[in-house]
This record gives C-alpha cells, sequence and structure tokens, in this order.
C-alpha cells in the first residue's frame, strides 16, 4: 500500500517497499478479475435488496464493476502493486463507491468465492479437452480392431491384442479422470460468500440470493471451514495429476512406439523435432514433453498439500499459495490433453510391422496351455508342458508359427492337428471373446459403447456449464440495477 491509511486507521507506517513486492498476488491473481466483478455484482445487489446499501450505490458500484471489467479487457487497466491483489484493485477503481462495496464480507471469503468460480468454469474446459481425445482416441481405434500388436507386461511381448483395443484402455482411464473432475465439481459448487473474515456478518445477508445469481447449488454450513477449505483445490490438482500420469503413459508409448526399434509408429512431421547436429533424426519430443509435464503436475498438488498441512484455522496468508499451483496446473494439463489429441489424430500406425511383432517371441504361449486344458489337462500341468516346448523352440532358434505337430506330440500326446491353429496370433485374439476382451467383436461393441458413453458425458458437462453460465449472464446481459 502507498500510504498507512490504506488498511484504516492501525498503522502508522508504509508497508516496506520489499513487502508490498512479497506479499502481492495482483501479478497472478488478476486473471480472477472476472469472477471477482461478477461476485461484487451479485454481493452489492444483494445488499441493496436487503436495504443495507442504498440503490443508487448499488447502481454506481456495478456501473464501476463494469467499466473496469471493459479497461481489464481492453489491456488498459492499472494493476498496481501496492493495492495488493485482485479484489483490492478493483475496488480501488470503483472511487468513493467502492467504499460500501465490502460491507458484509472479506476478502477471506471472497476470494474463496472467486477461486471456486474459477474452478468450475476450469473443471468444465478441462472435461471438454479430455473427451476431445477420447474421442480422437475412440475414432482411431475404431479403423484398427482387427488389427493385432503384441500386448506387454513388464515390456515384455506378451499375447497378441487389437490395436483398438489397446488404444480403448486409455479412453477407460480418460473416463475415470472425468468422472472425477465431474464429481468434485458438487463439491466446488457451494458459495461461501457471506462467512466474513471466519464467523460470519453481523447484516441480514440473503446468501441464497447471492448463490441463485451465481448459479451456486449450496450454501457453505461452517463459516470457519468455509474461508479455510482449500479441498476443492486439492481434488482439482489431484485429479489434473493423475489426469497428466496417465497422459504421460500414453507419451511414453509413443516415444517407445516411434523409436527404431519399435517402429510401431511414425509422427506426423508437425508433431516432430530434428537435432541440433544430427540431420537424420525425427525426435517425439512433443510427446516427451507430455510425459514430462506430469511431473509438473505432480508437483503442484505436492506443493498445495505442504502448504495445507501445517495451517490452523481459518485463514492464513499461506493460503495464496493456492493459486499459482492451480493456474499452472490447469493450463499445463489443458495444453498436454490438447496436444495428445493433435499427435494422436495424424499419427501413422505402421500395421505390418506390429502384427509381425505380434506373432513372435512366443506370444501364443498360453493358447497351447488352454488347448491342452480343454483336454482336460490341469492348469498348471499345462503351463509346465508348453514352458518345456517353448524352451525347446528357443535353443533351437524356432518361433511357435515354425513348429509341427510332431513338435508337439513330443512334449504331449493330447496335442491333434487343429492344435496348430492355436498358435496363430489372429486366433489367439478371438480366442479371448469375453466382455471387456481383445477379441474383434468384442472391441467394435466397446468402440459403440464409448461413443455413446462419451455423448451421455458430453450431456452432463453440457448441463453444468448452465451453471457457469451464470456469471456471463451477470457480466454480459444483466443491466445494472436488475
Amino acid at each position: 500500500m502507498a500510504n498507512p491509511s490504506a488498511w484504516g486507521g492501525r498503522f502508522r507506517k508504509e508497508t516496506a517497499p520489499l513487502a508490498n513486492r512479497f506479499g502481492a498476488s495482483v501479478p497472478f491473481d488478476w486473471r480472477l478479475y472476472r469472477f471477482d466483478v461478477a461476485g461484487s455484482i451479485a454481493h452489492s445487489r444483494m445488499l441493496a435488496r436487503e436495504g443495507i446499501i442504498e440503490q443508487s450505490v448499488q447502481q454506481d458500484i456495478e456501473q464501476g464493476l463494469r467499466a473496469a471489467l471493459v479497461e481489464v479487457e481492453a489491456g488498459m487497466f492499472e494493476w498496481r502493486l501496492d493495492r495488493e491483489d485482485v479484489h483490492m484493485n478493483l475496488e480501488a477503481a470503483l472511487g468513493e463507491a467502492g467504499q460500501s462495496l465490502h460491507t458484509g464480507r472479506s476478502r477471506n471469503d471472497q476470494v474463496a468465492l472467486d477461486l471456486r468460480l474459477f474452478a468450475r468454469e476450469e473443471t468444465l474446459r478441462l472435461c471438454d479437452l479430455t473427451l476431445d481425445l477420447q474421442s480422437t482416441l475412440v475414432e482411431r481405434a475404431a479403423e484398427h480392431v482387427d488389427d493385432l500388436l503384441p500386448g506387454y507386461t513388464h515390456l515384455q511381448r506378451a499375447q497378441p491384442v487389437s490395436l483398438a483395443h489397446h488404444l480403448l484402455a486409455y479412453v477407460e482411464m480418460l473416463q475415470r479422470d472425468v468422472e472425477r473432475q465431474l464429481d468434485a465439481f458438487r463439491r466446488i459448487n457451494v458459495l461461501p460468500l457471506g462467512s466474513g473474515a471466519l464467523a460470519g456478518v453481523p447484516y441480514p445477508l440473503d446468501r441464497q440470493f447471492v448463490a441463485d445469481q451465481l448459479g451456486f447449488a449450496a450454501l457453505s454450513a461452517n463459516s470457519i471451514d468455509a474461508v479455510a477449505d482449500r479441498d476443492f483445490v486439492v481434488e482439482l490438482l489431484a485429479n489434473a495429476a493423475l489426469c497428466g500420469v496417465h497422459l504421460s503413459r500414453l507419451g511414453e508409448e509413443l516415444v517407445l512406439w516411434s523409436s527404431a526399434e519399435f517402429g510401431y509408429v511414425e509422427m506426423d512431421d508437425a508433431w516432430s523435432t530434428g537435432s541440433s547436429i544430427m540431420p537424420q533424426k525425427k525426435n517425439p519430443d512433443f510427446a516427451e514433453l507430455v510425459r514430462g509435464k506430469s511431473g509438473r503436475l505432480v508437483g503442484d498438488l505436492m506443493g498445495m498439500l505442504t502448504v495445507l498441512k501445517g495451517l490452523s484455522l481459518a485463514y492464513n496468508k499461506d493460503l495464496q499459495e493456492d493459486k499459482e499451483a492451480l493456474f499452472d496446473a490447469v493450463d499445463t494439463l489443458a495444453d498436454c490433453l490438447a496436444v495428445a489429441r493433435e499427435m494422436l489424430a495424424s499419427l501413422t500406425f505402421n500395421i505390418d510391422r506390429m502384427a509381425a511383432a505380434a506373432a513372435l517371441d512366443y506370444t501364443t504361449a498360453t493358447d497351447l496351455a488352454d488347448y491342452l486344458v480343454r483336454k482336460g489337462v490341469p492348469f498348471r500341468t499345462a503351463h509346465r508342458i508348453v514352458g518345456e516346448l517353448v524352451a525347446a523352440c528357443v535353443a533351437q532358434g524356432r518361433q511357435l508359427g515354425e513348429v509341427r505337430l510332431e513338435d508337439l506330440r513330443a512334449h504331449s500326446d493330447l496335442f491333434e492337428a487343429d492344435a496348430l491353429q492355436a498358435v496363430a496370433a489372429s486366433a489367439s485374439a478371438e480366442a479371448r471373446n469375453v466382455p471387456g476382451g481383445t477379441a474383434p467383436p468384442r472391441v467394435r461393441e466397446a468402440v459403440v459403447q464409448a461413443r455413446s458413453r462419451l455423448a451421455q458425458t458430453r450431456d452432463r458437462v453440457a448441463a453444468l456449464r448452465g451453471v457457469t453460465r451464470a456469471v456471463d449472464r451477470l457480466l454480459e446481459l444483466a443491466q445494472p440495477g436488475d
């Protein structure tokens, strides 16, 4: 603050310049301006409605807030460090009318309100971006239901699977991410305003009116908790971190699959980079960055948890540290989701290379064991018999597709000619015709189900977006005094 009167009569000295810079949050919390203006309009309307301030004062407040909004969005608003944060900057811009705006509220419940409004909107933005990525995965999967690649455990070739089935695994991961975000939305959508600094306020506030103006579904039940709570921030960060981990796993596979050793995919030139020294290089930098940025998202979550763990009730200045982590997480995850979608949409799958790999390294050995089980052999015995067969093939440098019936019968006379069909990769995939399995008919069903679920989830997000439009209505459609 520029003078000792900025915080009233208690102070006789100006805040030290270093303290001003160290304590100011306006360099980053300015981006809450829309929500701060909307919250202030709703609050001032309620104050006038209850006769706590004059209607003419409310009109001056609302006109001033709208004028400030126009200046901010035109890049002409002066954000002053000595006014510390977005709230005080906007209030000061109102002049004399701003003197009444803060009646019945504290910056403690004000910032909690702004953050919840921001978190609501960003949650739905992230849901939309996640659904877009899922949609791309589903459509790429639909192209490759019958194309096989080796599935892996321990990064060793394990069993043949449909490429579509593999891609749909990420659809399932991302669906859980969306579900978590939508579930968290319910806990975000609670109005904290009216809690004051921590104990409530001695004015006849109509909190439900404010909640209705801003689209909140519930009122906070405890004023202390309302200003101290950042669980909703932690949930958003946790959901972002886990989604980032899922994207990191996808990025890792794209990095591996685009290597010469795998050769399963080729990244589009638009999503690759070269080398500053090696002319032949084509690097999957953006897949690597998606993988790397998951560490940022985890760091944002850990930082917030660490801030909270030592705080007594109610509000503490430490909570100012919530914003940069939150802003960074939503921006980082949004970029990662968009980049992953573009990479996948432009990716070229080398299906011949995948199919060849699916038939190598004894990936259908389990099918031979299952063949013996159907002949009445206990599975562990069948497992041992086929293991001995594989060991013999390894010693002879042969693949399972090269064995003859006499080779099989040397290990068990229960093998018949039809056992030779069981070692085909396509037969292996087709045999796994159970719900959730990789058999092509099941995968086709999964594609249809995924499309239907995506449509239903988009409808859920769209319904919630009607809640967040309350802010737009306050800022763009309603007229002062309505």
